[in-house]
């Protein structure tokens, strides 16, 4: 750990992994729970809980508008007991970690079924023959290691039948399952991101000074201070809304909370972190604090698990009708 980081830089990955909440694992465990046959949940999902594995999630492709999950164009087509799976996969967080045993594949299974039901999910074992990781692909110049986000190919990669998640046609279904708990997960996250980069900010302003007087008796980092802390807290009772009714009524029911905060929430943190940065000057673009990486991880979040105008539409038709 350098020097001047004093464990800021490893802190937040560390903490996830202690606490066996990362990305994209924590999703990938709601489907097995939610969607996983009983010897599924014995031979995956128990290693996960238990943080002894990790695990990837393989959906977005770099040849389709993926945000639209009705666009992929992997292919699942079904052998003598088996279902063989070709197509090419990007953005693969966790898969490059060597700790990575699981991959939840998403392809067609039926290119002529209903649209929305052309789609299913298989488990893969990583070490299956077929499997090339072609690059570690990176955000903002930041690698993410060792979990990364991998670039892979499928090539006639061969898994029993009996590793079909529900059944074929399921998987876009599946898919909304999933990503309604993930995306709760990242806004969790982002409020982490946030709240650290404020506490950050405050250390260094009542620590310099500048033009005669500390940072911190500046009124304009006194009105940053204090609108990142509102923003936080907006942000943070929406989470809790979002939660709670995710865990009364369920998340087809919360389905408006989740995509308002899915909107919020990078928005929020990275307003926040940005104000962190500027009161740090140069040193906030650096390396040696956390802020920068914080700030990448927000700005993806903008468009993992659904972009903000994906969200923002959705928003728009569902209040439409109420």
């Amino acid at each position: 750990v350098p020097s001047k980081c004093d464990g800021h830089c490893l802190a937040s990955v560390s903490l996830l992994q202690i606490f066996n909440c990362s990305a994209p694992d924590t999703g990938n465990m709601e489907v097995l729970i939610r969607y996983g046959t009983e010897a599924q949940k014995e031979r995956w999902l128990h290693p996960l809980l238990e943080g002894k594995i990790r695990s990837c999630f393989a959906m977005t492709e770099p040849q389709v508008a993926s945000s639209d999950a009705t666009n992929i164009e992997a292919s699942i087509t079904e052998g003598k007991g088996v279902y063989v799976l070709n197509g090419r996969k990007w953005w693969i967080s966790g898969s490059l970690d060597p700790r990575c045993q699981l991959c939840i594949f998403m392809g067609k299974t039926d290119p002529a079924a209903p649209r929305h039901k052309q789609q299913s999910m298989l488990l893969i074992p990583m070490n299956t023959p077929g499997i090339t990781v072609i690059r570690p692909l990176t955000v903002y110049g930041l690698d993410d290691a060792p979990a990364g986000h991998g670039e892979i190919t499928f090539e006639n990669v061969c898994v029993p039948q009996e590793n079909i998640l529900l059944g074929p046609g399921r998987g876009f279904e599946i898919a909304q399952g999933r990503l309604g708990p993930g995306r709760i997960h990242h806004c969790m996250r982002l409020i982490g991101y946030a709240e650290r980069a404020l506490s950050l900010m405050k250390e260094r302003v009542t620590s310099r000074t500048a033009f005669g007087k500390p940072l911190a008796e500046q009124g304009t980092i006194r009105a940053a201070i204090a609108e990142s802390r509102v923003e936080i807290e907006q942000a943070r009772l929406l989470v809790l809304k979002a939660a709670h009714l995710m865990d009364v009524v369920g998340n087809k029911e919360a389905a408006l909370e989740i995509a308002m905060i899915k909107v919020v929430a990078p928005n929020m943190a990275l307003r926040v972190i940005d104000r962190a940065i500027q009161a740090f000057g140069a040193a906030g673009l650096s390396n040696d604090y956390p802020l920068a990486q914080f700030f990448a991880w927000a700005r993806a979040l903008r468009l993992a698990d659904g972009p903000d105008e994906v969200h923002r539409a959705a928003i728009a038709k569902m209040e439409l009708k109420r």
